[in-house]
C-alpha cells in the first residue's frame, strides 16, 4: 500500500467490540503488541472487518507523542507501545524518530526539535509511543465500494 501515513502496520484483527455508533477493533502485531483503532460502526460493515482478518493500521508520525518518563501518571491515550529509540533524524524544525518495538515493528514521531533536547533523546534509549485509538486508519485489501 502507498500511502503518506508514516507508520503501517500490518497485524490481524484479534477483536471487534461494536457499539452504537462506534466499533473498537484490536490489531494484533507479530512482535505481540496490540494497537486499538476506535472507527465507525458504518466503517467496520464497509470494510466487512472480522476476527482473524489480516488489516493494515495507519497512523500519521505527528499523530505520535514519545513519553521518556511518565512521573506516576496515566493518560487516556489507548496505545501504548514500549520500544528503544533506533535513529533520531534532525530537520530544521521538527525532528523524525524511529522507535524499534519488541517485535522489530518500528515507530516513527514527528517531533519538534525542542521536545527532542527536552527528553534528552537519543539512539538506544527506552520510551513509550502513545497515540489515540482515534489517530489509527484502518485498510484491508479487497474492499469495494
Amino acid at each position: 500500500m502507498k500511502a503518506s501515513a508514516r507508520n503501517q502496520f500490518t497485524g490481524t484483527v484479534n477483536d471487534v467490540l461494536i457499539g452504537a455508533v462506534n466499533a473498537e477493533v484490536h490489531v494484533g502485531l507479530k512482535g505481540g503488541d496490540t494497537i486499538v483503532a476506535t472507527i465507525t460502526k458504518e466503517s467496520v460493515e464497509k470494510l466487512a472487518i472480522k476476527k482473524g482478518q489480516e488489516v493494515i493500521a495507519l497512523v500519521k508520525a505527528s499523530q505520535v507523542i514519545i513519553v521518556t518518563d511518565f512521573g506516576g501518571y496515566q493518560t487516556s491515550a489507548r496505545n501504548q507501545l514500549v520500544g528503544a529509540v533506533a535513529v533520531v533524524k534532525p530537520g530544521t524544525v521538527n525532528t523524525e524518530v524511529d522507535i524499534e518495538l519488541k517485535g522489530g515493528e518500528q515507530v516513527t514521531a514527528s517531533v519538534t526539535n525542542d521536545s527532542v533536547d527536552t527528553l534528552g533523546l537519543r539512539k538506544g534509549q527506552s520510551v513509550t509511543a502513545i497515540f489515540k485509538a482515534g489517530a489509527v486508519i484502518l485498510a484491508v485489501a479487497g474492499c469495494d465500494d
